[in-house]
This record gives C-alpha cells, sequence and structure tokens, in this order.
C-alpha cells in the first residue's frame, strides 16, 4: 500500500447519475443490452458527527477498498455469501477517460446494480458503544435482553442482531427485529439474520486469529436485477464489508473488560473532534474543521495497521 499518493477528495467524472455519500462517490456506467452497473469510488474524505471534514485522509478510500475487497474473496471461497463485485480495473469502466484510470486505481469497484434492502445489519458480538449505552439504561440492546451484570466491552456468550434504519441524513436509527420485518418483509430480515450471524462469526473467528477482536459490525444487501431492472431473489452483500469504517476492532493482545479499548478506526480523530467541542470550538454542525496533519497521519496509520494484520 503506497500511501504516498495524491489524496483523491472529490470525483467528477464524465458519468450520468452521480451521487456523492459521506465517503464514496456512486456513478451509473451506461452498458447496452444489461441493466447499468455502478461505479463506487472511495474517496479519502472522513465524517464523523455527520460531517464531512474539509481535509482530506490521504490513502484512506484505497485502504477501505482493498480491505473490503479482501473480505469479498475471502466470503466467496467459503461459500457463505457472493457480492456485488464485477472489476476492479479501471479499463473495464465505460466512458471513462484513460486519463482518469490512476484516480479510480485501487479505489474503485464495478459493481452489480441492485435494490437496495433499507436496513442496516448491525452484529454485535461484545458490549460497547451504544449497545453499552443502552444496556446500562434498560439492560437491553434494541430489544434484545441480556443477562445482568454484563461490564463493558464484554463478549457476549452469542452475537446478537440489531438492525437499524438506513438514513439518507443523519444519524441511522436503532430498531428491533419486528420493526425490521415491517420495512422489509419477515423473510427477507429472517435470511438477512441468519446470514449476517453467519458472516460476522467467520470474520470475527478470521480476525482473532490475527491478533485483531471484532467487537461488532455492520452489513448492507441487495437484491441482484436481472437485464430489464427487476429485482431478483439473488441475495448480494453490497458496499463496503468488515473495514474499520463499518466495523469496530480491537487489538487482541490488549483487550480487558470493563474499560473502553483501543480502536482501529478514526477514533483518535474523533477524540481529537470531541475535544474541540469541548471546549467550544466547534458545535458539531457544517462545516467541519481543519484537521491537523499530526492527527490525519495517526488515524491512517490505525488503518494501515488494521490492513496489515488482516493481510498477514
Amino acid at each position: 500500500m503506497n500511501n504516498t499518493l495524491e489524496a483523491v477528495y472529490r470525483t467528477e467524472l464524465d458519468l450520468p447519475d452521480r451521487r456523492e455519500g459521506k465517503v464514496r462517490d456512486i456513478y451509473r456506467v451506461p452498458m447496452a443490452g444489461r441493466t447499468d452497473p455502478l461505479l463506487i469510488i472511495a474517496s479519502d474524505r472522513m465524517s464523523a458527527f455527520d460531517v464531512v471534514m474539509p481535509t482530506p485522509f490521504p490513502g484512506k478510500g484505497r485502504l477501505l477498498t482493498e480491505i473490503s475487497l479482501a473480505w469479498f474473496k475471502r466470503l466467496r471461497e467459503a461459500n457463505i455469501v457472493n457480492d456485488h463485485l464485477l472489476s476492479t480495473d479501471p479499463a473495464d469502466v465505460e466512458g471513462v477517460d484513460e486519463r482518469d484510470h490512476p484516480l479510480l486505481a485501487g479505489r474503485m469497484m464495478l459493481c452489480r446494480a441492485c435494490q437496495v434492502v433499507p436496513i442496516e445489519c448491525v452484529v454485535r458480538g461484545y458490549i460497547t458503544g451504544s449497545g453499552w449505552s443502552d444496556y446500562q439504561k434498560t439492560g437491553s440492546v434494541c430489544g434484545v435482553r441480556l443477562p445482568e451484570g454484563l461490564k463493558q466491552s464484554a463478549r457476549l456468550e452469542e452475537p446478537i442482531f440489531t438492525p437499524a434504519t438506513k438514513a439518507t441524513e443523519g444519524h441511522d436509527e436503532n430498531i428491533d427485529f419486528e420493526r425490521a420485518c415491517e420495512i422489509a418483509g419477515t423473510d427477507v430480515m429472517e435470511r438477512l439474520r441468519e446470514l449476517s450471524l453467519e458472516i460476522y462469526n467467520f470474520g470475527r473467528d478470521y480476525a482473532l486469529e490475527h491478533g485483531m477482536i471484532l467487537a461488532d459490525t455492520k452489513f448492507e444487501f441487495g437484491f441482484a436485477l436481472d437485464d430489464d431492472g427487476n429485482p431478483t431473489d439473488e441475495l448480494l452483500l453490497i458496499d463496503e464489508v468488515l473495514t474499520p469504517d463499518s466495523s469496530r476492532y480491537w487489538p487482541a493482545e490488549d483487550y480487558e473488560e470493563g474499560r473502553d479499548q483501543d480502536n482501529f478506526n478514526k477514533q483518535i480523530f474523533r477524540n481529537w473532534l470531541q475535544a474541540m467541542c469541548n471546549r467550544g470550538e466547534w458545535d458539531k454542525t457544517p462545516p467541519g474543521p481543519e484537521v491537523p496533519r499530526e492527527v490525519v497521519d495517526q488515524t491512517i496509520e490505525k488503518y494501515i495497521e488494521a490492513a496489515r494484520r488482516l493481510a498477514s
């Protein structure tokens, strides 16, 4: 992984239907005779508290793509789930100028179009984050009752499935399984619950063999479209998978119940940002502040270390 490449904050390609998320730029790639695939590009944007920062984090998009691609491959080889990936070669993206190929290399995925299931499939194997907050108040997480007396960061006897709504703006909202069934259908959610737990268990075991604890994660799924653009019954894993942006990884060698854990994600950056808020220097509304180089570098080092461990 060459982290000295120029940062990519935003792309402006000559392709239709451009959409921009917090991290990813998405385009439709017109192709004759089939449903148009999507081009998904992981930028070097960084967000926190639902605000995108003005400072790029060079290499972040490539690292997220590298980690996702490795997991997609492992999950396919284990016959657990298929995914939406068609190609990572810029030359396969029709309508893109060759001069833009270096921009796309290492950070793009050409993907099958899907009808996205409007549910974030969250699996928690340890009690931390918002789950810990909910447990302290109610003894439950998203309607799932847990044993009394659990400590912060404790490993759960069995991982739990705690869905959330997919918010177009603002925060995703934790919901119980019954509400998820009302939104997406009971048969679909039962399939997604079983599949999400299987993927989590596979990822947890693999990560632990590589010195990392997978505390929790979230997945997105979609139904593949046929050549006429109609959804099929083929369920695909989409977006990213088991990256430090979608998952909470802890170093196994430092794990201890009853306290916060070190993270292989953007926690260093979030802590710096929260300190600004505590001093009254930012109020969690746009625009975000410029991020100092040392905070950028320290954060990216965490992503690099996660990629290194998972690839070893």
